[in-house]
Protein backbone atom coordinates (compact mmCIF):
# COMPACT_ATOMS: atom_id res chain seq x y z
CA UNK A 1 0.00 0.00 0.00
CA UNK A 2 1.42 3.67 -0.88
CA UNK A 3 0.27 6.52 1.24
CA UNK A 4 0.47 9.97 0.82
CA UNK A 5 1.39 12.47 3.55
CA UNK A 6 1.23 16.26 3.29
CA UNK A 7 4.70 17.09 4.68
CA UNK A 8 3.75 19.98 6.00
CA UNK A 9 0.36 20.14 7.50
CA UNK A 10 -0.10 20.35 10.60
CA UNK A 11 0.93 22.98 14.05
CA UNK A 12 4.06 20.23 14.47
CA UNK A 13 5.33 19.94 10.97
CA UNK A 14 7.47 18.31 9.32
CA UNK A 15 9.43 16.75 12.73
CA UNK A 16 6.06 14.89 13.83
CA UNK A 17 4.79 13.93 10.07
CA UNK A 18 8.19 12.22 9.89
CA UNK A 19 8.30 11.03 13.06
CA UNK A 20 4.90 9.57 12.79
CA UNK A 21 5.68 7.80 9.11
CA UNK A 22 8.68 6.15 10.30
CA UNK A 23 6.79 4.52 13.18
CA UNK A 24 4.26 3.47 10.49
CA UNK A 25 6.87 1.97 7.91
CA UNK A 26 8.41 0.51 11.07
CA UNK A 27 5.15 -1.16 12.04
CA UNK A 28 3.11 -2.01 8.76
CA UNK A 29 5.52 -3.89 6.74
CA UNK A 30 3.95 -3.84 3.31
CA UNK A 31 3.72 -0.10 3.45
CA UNK A 32 5.01 2.75 1.26
CA UNK A 33 4.69 6.32 2.13
CA UNK A 34 5.23 9.29 -0.01
CA UNK A 35 5.43 13.02 1.74
CA UNK A 36 4.83 15.62 0.27
CA UNK A 37 6.98 19.15 1.06
CA UNK A 38 10.15 21.45 -0.11
CA UNK A 39 12.28 18.46 -1.03
CA UNK A 40 15.71 20.11 1.21
CA UNK A 41 13.77 20.52 4.58
CA UNK A 42 12.05 16.68 4.28
CA UNK A 43 15.20 14.96 2.98
CA UNK A 44 17.48 16.70 5.67
CA UNK A 45 14.71 15.91 8.89
CA UNK A 46 14.61 11.79 7.47
CA UNK A 47 18.75 11.73 7.57
CA UNK A 48 18.73 12.05 11.45
CA UNK A 49 16.64 8.76 11.36
CA UNK A 50 17.51 4.98 10.51
CA UNK A 51 14.85 3.66 8.44
CA UNK A 52 14.35 1.86 5.30
CA UNK A 53 15.03 4.04 2.69
CA UNK A 54 13.23 2.84 -0.24
CA UNK A 55 10.09 2.83 1.36
CA UNK A 56 9.87 6.78 2.71
CA UNK A 57 9.91 8.73 -0.51
CA UNK A 58 9.70 12.69 -0.94
CA UNK A 59 7.70 14.38 -3.59
CA UNK A 60 9.16 18.10 -3.79
CA UNK A 61 6.33 20.96 -3.16
CA UNK A 62 7.37 24.29 -3.07
CA UNK A 63 4.20 25.75 -1.73
CA UNK A 64 2.36 25.35 1.68
CA UNK A 65 -1.33 26.39 2.68
CA UNK A 66 -1.95 27.65 5.94
CA UNK A 67 -5.00 28.00 8.04
CA UNK A 68 -5.25 31.69 7.23
CA UNK A 69 -6.30 31.18 3.11
CA UNK A 70 -9.79 30.97 2.33
CA UNK A 71 -9.49 27.06 1.55
CA UNK A 72 -10.80 27.36 -2.35
CA UNK A 73 -8.60 29.90 -3.30
CA UNK A 74 -5.59 28.19 -1.63
CA UNK A 75 -6.48 25.40 -3.39
CA UNK A 76 -7.18 26.68 -6.64
CA UNK A 77 -3.82 28.77 -6.80
CA UNK A 78 -1.74 27.08 -4.96
CA UNK A 79 -1.02 24.23 -7.36
CA UNK A 80 2.44 23.04 -6.06
CA UNK A 81 1.17 22.88 -2.62
CA UNK A 82 1.86 20.22 -0.17
CA UNK A 83 -1.41 19.49 0.20
CA UNK A 84 -2.09 19.80 -3.28
CA UNK A 85 0.13 17.74 -4.53
CA UNK A 86 -0.55 15.27 -2.08
CA UNK A 87 -4.56 14.47 -3.11
CA UNK A 88 -3.08 14.55 -7.05
CA UNK A 89 -1.04 11.07 -6.11
CA UNK A 90 -4.55 9.63 -4.69
CA UNK A 91 -6.29 11.11 -8.41
CA UNK A 92 -3.85 9.74 -10.33
CA UNK A 93 -3.85 6.71 -8.38
CA UNK A 94 -0.44 6.56 -7.33
CA UNK A 95 -1.45 6.51 -3.89
CA UNK A 96 -4.01 4.55 -2.18
CA UNK A 97 -4.57 7.02 0.63
CA UNK A 98 -3.78 10.46 1.83
CA UNK A 99 -3.34 12.28 5.56
CA UNK A 100 -3.12 15.83 6.36
CA UNK A 101 -2.98 17.70 9.41
CA UNK A 102 -3.05 20.70 7.66
CA UNK A 103 -6.50 23.06 6.62
CA UNK A 104 -9.63 21.46 7.22
CA UNK A 105 -10.96 23.58 4.70
CA UNK A 106 -8.57 23.16 2.27
CA UNK A 107 -7.97 19.53 2.78
CA UNK A 108 -12.18 19.16 2.36
CA UNK A 109 -11.93 21.44 -0.48
CA UNK A 110 -9.37 19.31 -2.12
CA UNK A 111 -10.50 16.48 -1.42
CA UNK A 112 -13.93 17.25 -3.64
CA UNK A 113 -11.98 19.23 -6.67
CA UNK A 114 -9.08 17.33 -7.13
CA UNK A 115 -10.37 13.55 -6.01
CA UNK A 116 -13.98 13.99 -6.34
CA UNK A 117 -16.66 12.94 -4.56
CA UNK A 118 -18.53 9.57 -5.03
CA UNK A 119 -21.04 9.46 -7.46
CA UNK A 120 -24.82 9.87 -5.83
CA UNK A 121 -23.69 10.98 -2.29
CA UNK A 122 -24.66 14.74 -2.67
CA UNK A 123 -22.32 16.25 0.05
CA UNK A 124 -19.00 14.23 1.36
CA UNK A 125 -19.09 14.81 5.36
CA UNK A 126 -16.48 14.86 7.77
CA UNK A 127 -16.69 11.81 10.74
CA UNK A 128 -14.25 12.33 13.56
CA UNK A 129 -14.82 9.64 15.96
CA UNK A 130 -15.22 10.86 19.98
CA UNK A 131 -14.18 8.84 23.06
CA UNK A 132 -16.92 8.28 25.78
CA UNK A 133 -17.48 6.46 28.59
CA UNK A 134 -18.85 3.37 27.35
CA UNK A 135 -16.97 3.45 23.99
CA UNK A 136 -16.02 5.49 20.49
CA UNK A 137 -18.50 7.53 19.07
CA UNK A 138 -18.53 8.79 15.33
CA UNK A 139 -19.75 12.17 15.00
CA UNK A 140 -21.18 13.04 10.94
CA UNK A 141 -21.13 15.98 9.95
CA UNK A 142 -18.68 17.95 11.93
CA UNK A 143 -18.07 20.98 9.48
CA UNK A 144 -18.17 20.09 5.36
CA UNK A 145 -21.50 20.94 5.83
CA UNK A 146 -23.72 24.19 7.65
CA UNK A 147 -26.49 23.73 6.08
CA UNK A 148 -28.17 20.33 4.52
CA UNK A 149 -30.90 18.88 3.69
CA UNK A 150 -32.78 15.64 5.26
CA UNK A 151 -31.36 13.53 2.07
CA UNK A 152 -28.00 14.64 3.00
CA UNK A 153 -28.75 13.67 7.02
CA UNK A 154 -29.55 10.07 5.45
CA UNK A 155 -26.65 9.76 3.31
CA UNK A 156 -24.50 10.69 6.43
CA UNK A 157 -25.98 8.18 8.97
CA UNK A 158 -25.59 5.00 6.52
CA UNK A 159 -21.77 6.17 5.48
CA UNK A 160 -21.40 6.41 9.24
CA UNK A 161 -22.95 2.73 9.51
CA UNK A 162 -20.87 1.12 7.50
CA UNK A 163 -17.41 3.20 8.37
CA UNK A 164 -18.26 1.97 11.86
CA UNK A 165 -19.10 -1.89 11.32
CA UNK A 166 -16.18 -2.19 9.21
CA UNK A 167 -13.21 0.06 10.82
CA UNK A 168 -14.74 -0.66 14.76
CA UNK A 169 -16.00 -4.04 13.97
CA UNK A 170 -19.66 -2.91 15.69
CA UNK A 171 -21.95 -5.49 13.68
CA UNK A 172 -25.31 -3.40 14.19
CA UNK A 173 -24.05 0.04 15.06
CA UNK A 174 -26.70 2.19 16.87
CA UNK A 175 -27.48 5.38 14.81
CA UNK A 176 -28.97 8.75 16.41
CA UNK A 177 -29.97 12.32 15.77
CA UNK A 178 -28.87 14.80 17.62
CA UNK A 179 -31.38 16.55 18.32
CA UNK A 180 -32.47 19.54 21.60
CA UNK A 181 -34.67 16.82 23.06
CA UNK A 182 -35.82 12.45 22.93
CA UNK A 183 -39.37 12.95 21.68
CA UNK A 184 -39.54 12.32 17.89
CA UNK A 185 -41.71 15.94 17.49
CA UNK A 186 -38.61 17.77 18.83
CA UNK A 187 -36.29 20.25 16.73
CA UNK A 188 -36.96 22.14 13.80
CA UNK A 189 -38.01 21.16 10.12
CA UNK A 190 -34.95 19.06 9.13
CA UNK A 191 -34.47 17.19 12.16
CA UNK A 192 -38.20 15.76 12.19
CA UNK A 193 -37.85 15.19 8.24
CA UNK A 194 -34.63 13.33 8.66
CA UNK A 195 -36.12 11.37 11.87
CA UNK A 196 -39.04 10.17 9.53
CA UNK A 197 -36.53 9.05 6.79
CA UNK A 198 -34.43 7.78 9.34
CA UNK A 199 -37.15 5.65 11.03
CA UNK A 200 -37.95 4.03 7.46
CA UNK A 201 -34.77 2.67 7.38
CA UNK A 202 -33.00 -1.14 7.72
CA UNK A 203 -30.48 1.39 10.20
CA UNK A 204 -30.16 0.67 14.07
CA UNK A 205 -31.85 3.99 14.52
CA UNK A 206 -32.31 4.30 18.07
CA UNK A 207 -34.43 8.18 17.82
CA UNK A 208 -32.74 11.15 19.21
CA UNK A 209 -29.79 12.03 21.15
CA UNK A 210 -29.74 15.19 23.58
CA UNK A 211 -25.78 16.63 23.73
CA UNK A 212 -25.43 15.96 27.09
CA UNK A 213 -25.69 11.94 26.41
CA UNK A 214 -23.16 12.16 23.69
CA UNK A 215 -19.95 11.57 26.16
CA UNK A 216 -21.67 8.22 27.34
CA UNK A 217 -20.83 6.92 23.95
CA UNK A 218 -23.52 4.84 24.27
CA UNK A 219 -25.04 5.48 20.65
CA UNK A 220 -22.53 4.91 17.61
CA UNK A 221 -22.98 7.03 14.90
CA UNK A 222 -24.24 10.21 15.86
CA UNK A 223 -26.06 12.26 12.74
CA UNK A 224 -26.43 15.79 12.32
CA UNK A 225 -25.56 18.88 9.94
CA UNK A 226 -22.26 20.35 10.13
CA UNK A 227 -23.10 23.60 12.03
CA UNK A 228 -24.34 21.08 14.81
CA UNK A 229 -21.56 19.05 14.75
CA UNK A 230 -18.54 21.40 14.59
CA UNK A 231 -20.12 23.23 17.73
CA UNK A 232 -20.49 19.84 19.49
CA UNK A 233 -17.05 18.79 18.37
CA UNK A 234 -15.31 22.23 20.03
CA UNK A 235 -17.64 22.15 22.82
CA UNK A 236 -16.20 18.59 23.12
CA UNK A 237 -12.90 19.31 22.83
CA UNK A 238 -12.91 22.51 25.48
CA UNK A 239 -14.88 20.80 28.15
CA UNK A 240 -12.42 17.86 28.20
CA UNK A 241 -9.29 20.40 28.38
CA UNK A 242 -10.66 22.46 31.35
CA UNK A 243 -11.20 19.43 33.08
CA UNK A 244 -8.18 18.44 32.88
CA UNK A 245 -6.64 21.55 33.54
CA UNK A 246 -8.68 22.19 36.86
CA UNK A 247 -7.75 18.74 37.90
CA UNK A 248 -4.29 19.53 37.66
CA UNK A 249 -4.25 22.67 38.61
CA UNK A 250 -6.17 21.23 42.25
CA UNK A 251 -3.51 18.39 42.42
CA UNK A 252 -0.63 20.80 42.80
CA UNK A 253 -2.64 23.54 44.78
CA UNK A 254 -0.93 21.90 48.49
CA UNK A 255 1.44 18.94 49.02
CA UNK A 256 -1.61 16.88 50.17
CA UNK A 257 -3.06 17.09 46.85
CA UNK A 258 0.43 16.78 45.57
CA UNK A 259 0.70 13.13 47.52
CA UNK A 260 -2.98 11.78 46.70
CA UNK A 261 -2.07 12.94 43.03
CA UNK A 262 0.61 10.45 42.92
CA UNK A 263 -1.67 8.04 44.61
CA UNK A 264 -4.21 8.30 41.54
CA UNK A 265 -1.46 8.29 38.73
CA UNK A 266 -2.91 4.70 37.18
CA UNK A 267 -6.27 5.88 37.39
CA UNK A 268 -5.77 9.84 35.17
CA UNK A 269 -3.37 7.69 33.03
CA UNK A 270 -6.46 5.45 31.86
CA UNK A 271 -8.33 8.13 31.97
CA UNK A 272 -6.04 10.27 29.62
CA UNK A 273 -5.68 7.23 27.33
CA UNK A 274 -9.57 6.82 27.23
CA UNK A 275 -10.19 9.99 25.86
CA UNK A 276 -6.69 10.70 23.99
CA UNK A 277 -7.66 11.78 20.27
CA UNK A 278 -4.01 10.51 19.14
CA UNK A 279 -5.87 6.99 19.78
CA UNK A 280 -8.36 7.53 16.89
CA UNK A 281 -5.71 8.75 14.31
CA UNK A 282 -8.13 10.99 12.65
CA UNK A 283 -11.22 12.18 10.89
CA UNK A 284 -12.29 10.64 7.89
CA UNK A 285 -13.46 12.69 4.67
CA UNK A 286 -17.03 10.37 4.13
CA UNK A 287 -18.39 10.39 0.30
CA UNK A 288 -15.40 11.20 -1.51
CA UNK A 289 -13.85 9.37 -4.30
CA UNK A 290 -10.65 7.94 -2.40
CA UNK A 291 -9.41 7.47 0.97
CA UNK A 292 -8.55 10.83 2.48
CA UNK A 293 -8.00 11.11 6.27
CA UNK A 294 -7.68 14.54 8.59
CA UNK A 295 -5.38 13.77 11.05
CA UNK A 296 -5.72 16.48 13.99
CA UNK A 297 -4.03 19.91 13.65
CA UNK A 298 -1.71 19.19 17.02
CA UNK A 299 -1.24 15.75 16.01
CA UNK A 300 2.29 14.28 17.32
CA UNK A 301 4.27 11.47 15.95
CA UNK A 302 1.85 8.97 17.71
CA UNK A 303 -1.74 10.82 16.22
CA UNK A 304 0.15 10.97 12.83
CA UNK A 305 1.01 7.06 12.66
CA UNK A 306 -2.45 6.19 13.82
CA UNK A 307 -3.86 8.41 11.58
CA UNK A 308 -1.79 6.20 8.81
CA UNK A 309 -3.40 2.82 10.30
CA UNK A 310 -6.58 4.16 10.19
CA UNK A 311 -6.04 5.03 6.61
CA UNK A 312 -4.91 1.07 6.31
CA UNK A 313 -7.98 -0.31 7.60
CA UNK A 314 -10.09 2.05 5.65
CA UNK A 315 -8.95 0.94 2.30
CA UNK A 316 -8.37 -2.30 3.12
CA UNK A 317 -12.07 -3.04 4.62
CA UNK A 318 -13.20 -1.26 0.85
CA UNK A 319 -15.66 1.31 2.42
CA UNK A 320 -15.78 3.14 -0.24
CA UNK A 321 -16.90 0.65 -2.68
CA UNK A 322 -19.69 -0.42 0.10
CA UNK A 323 -20.43 3.31 0.23
CA UNK A 324 -21.08 2.99 -3.56
CA UNK A 325 -22.99 -0.54 -3.29
CA UNK A 326 -25.38 1.12 -0.20
CA UNK A 327 -25.75 4.20 -2.58
CA UNK A 328 -26.54 1.61 -5.42
CA UNK A 329 -29.01 -0.47 -3.66
CA UNK A 330 -31.03 2.64 -2.25
CA UNK A 331 -31.29 3.65 -6.02
CA UNK A 332 -32.77 0.15 -7.30
CA UNK A 333 -34.92 0.67 -4.27
CA UNK A 334 -36.50 3.67 -4.97
CA UNK A 335 -36.76 2.61 -8.75
CA UNK A 336 -38.94 -0.49 -7.46
CA UNK A 337 -41.02 1.75 -4.88
CA UNK A 338 -41.82 4.10 -8.51
CA UNK A 339 -42.53 0.80 -10.72
CA UNK A 340 -44.98 -1.21 -7.86
CA UNK A 341 -46.65 2.54 -7.53
CA UNK A 342 -47.75 2.77 -11.02
CA UNK A 343 -48.80 -0.72 -11.46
Amino acid sequence: MIIAVDGMGGDNAPNCIIEGSISAINEFKDLTIIITGPEEIINEKLSKYNYPKDRIKVLNAEEIITNNEHPVMAIRKKKDSSLAKALTLVKNKEADAVISAGSTGAFMAGSLFIVGRIKGIDRPAIAPVLPGKNGPSMLIDCGANAECKPINLLQFAYMGDIYFKNILGISKPTVGLINIGAEEEKGNTLTKETYKMLKETSLNFVGNVEPRDIPSGDVNVLVCDGFVGNTVLKMYEGVAATILGTIKEEILSSTRTKIGGILLKPVFKNFKKKFDYKEYGGAAFLGVKGVCIKAHGSSDGKAIKNAISQAIRFSDNEIIDKIKMQIENEKMQKENENIENHV
